[in-house]
């Protein structure tokens, strides 16, 4: 009987770039570095490497088909090395590999690395692929991210009879939260703090997410390296270990669009996702028992909407959450600590990556104390891939002993 993979698995050591216009850089030389890093962290050696898992998504501006890319690249010890890609949730996705690889007993020591070179596309937002391009086709010629993400703010706000003035007040403390944590993180691609006048005043792109309510475009790459907890206490007998307590996806079936269940004002594989993680770490309230979350911003909407999805408030509240500062850095469930895709942008298969190293480095107090979240519990990290109504969720729950 499945059992799922609460504490078989925790991270041993883990690397990230800062994420920006890294014109100077090249993929492969972000990896190296995002490796590097990821194992000194670990007190390790690439030999003691025994499989990876890459995850990229737009492999046709990147790096082709394949593991070579980053076999090479980093020059792994000729191990075994699987490309995945989910969407947006495509560096979860190799950190999903990488730990299923060590829960299963196949390997004592596995890395996930993602990475993503945007910039050099020249592109303002993510790139044409056919993925993207096959679910945009499906929708109609004038289908735009900024626009299929805006309609769940008119379906949240007409659901639950909410002006869509207070959504616009709330998603505007969304922006400004997270941009007042990017300014504090190096690895930030936005690093300045803005006003709420600023948010409220920027160009409309598609109503009612202004230029601040939508996350940039980035490169960047991040690593991680996970073991079995008996191996974790032997090489680093002093350190918590920080174990993986739940790694669920859910990959939408099309319910969304094609039938009348959906309502527009959420995102079903978030919930089926959030649901059972939930059930797999044993959480029983997420509302009191997170207590810190990276979730994937791509408009600041989808971050309001989420926290509905995810069990943290109640249908209707996740305006009153906002506004009241539940979700800031100093709030009793803090959310983008590090700044989320907001400050950070979106390489698309560093993204998950990057988000389990803000937790993992928070569960681990390394962080100044000016952007330390207080004695952490447990820490989720969220991806949401494709449009709201055809996607794939990923939800990843850690928790440190």
């Amino acid at each position: 009987m499945a059992t799922g993979i609460r504490d078989k698995v925790c991270i041993l050591g883990m690397g990230c770039t800062k994420f920006g216009e890294r014109w100077d850089m090249s993929a492969g030389d972000l990896m190296v570095d995002a490796l590097r890093d990821a194992l000194e962290d670990a007190g390790l050696e690439k030999k003691d490497l025994q499989a990876a898992w890459l995850g990229v998504h737009i492999d046709e501006i990147n790096i082709g088909k394949g593991g070579t890319y980053a076999g090479m690249n980093l020059h792994l010890p000729l191990i075994p090395v699987t490309r995945v890609e989910n969407f947006c949730a495509s560096g979860t996705e190799a950190f999903r590999g990488a730990a299923y690889g060590v829960a299963s007993g196949a390997y004592d020591i596995a890395l996930a690395i993602g990475v993503e070179k945007l910039k050099d596309t020249g592109y303002g937002g993510l790139p044409d692929s056919p993925a993207f391009g096959q679910q945009m086709i499906f929708l109609g010629p004038n289908a735009t991210a900024p626009g299929l993400f805006a309609q769940l703010a008119t379906a949240y706000a007409a659901k639950f009879n909410i002006p869509m003035e207070r959504v616009k007040e709330a998603i505007t403390h969304v922006s400004w939260k997270s941009h007042q944590n990017g300014a504090k993180n190096p690895r930030a691609h936005l690093r300045k703090a803005v006003s709420k006048e600023q948010i409220m005043g920027s160009p409309m792109v598609a109503y009612p997410l202004g230029l601040f309510d939508c996350c940039g475009v980035s490169d960047g790459s991040a690593a991680a390296i996970v073991t079995t907890p008996e191996i974790a206490k032997k090489l680093k007998p002093n350190n918590p270990l920080v174990k993986v307590k739940a790694l669920q996806i859910s990959v939408s079936s099309g319910e969304e669009a094609m039938y009348d269940k959906w309502d527009g004002a959420g995102v079903l594989t978030t919930q089926t996702a959030a649901r059972k993680a939930y059930e797999e770490a044993g959480i029983k309230d997420p509302r009191k028992e997170i207590s810190m979350m990276e979730v994937h911003d791509c408009f600041s909407i989808t971050e309001l909407v989420t926290m509905e999805d995810l069990g943290i408030s109640p249908p209707g509240g996740a305006p009153d959450d906002i506004l009241n500062g539940f979700f800031d850095l100093d709030g009793q469930l803090p959310c983008q600590p590090d700044g989320g895709l907001k400050c950070f942008g979106h390489p698309i298969g560093a993204s998950g990556l990057r988000m389990i190293f803000e937790m993992y480095n928070q569960f681990l107090g390394r962080w100044p104390e000016d952007r330390a979240v207080k004695n952490p519990k447990f820490g989720l990290t969220h991806n949401l891939g494709g449009i709201p109504n055809g996607n794939v969720a990923s939800i990843a729950i850690f928790g440190v002993d």
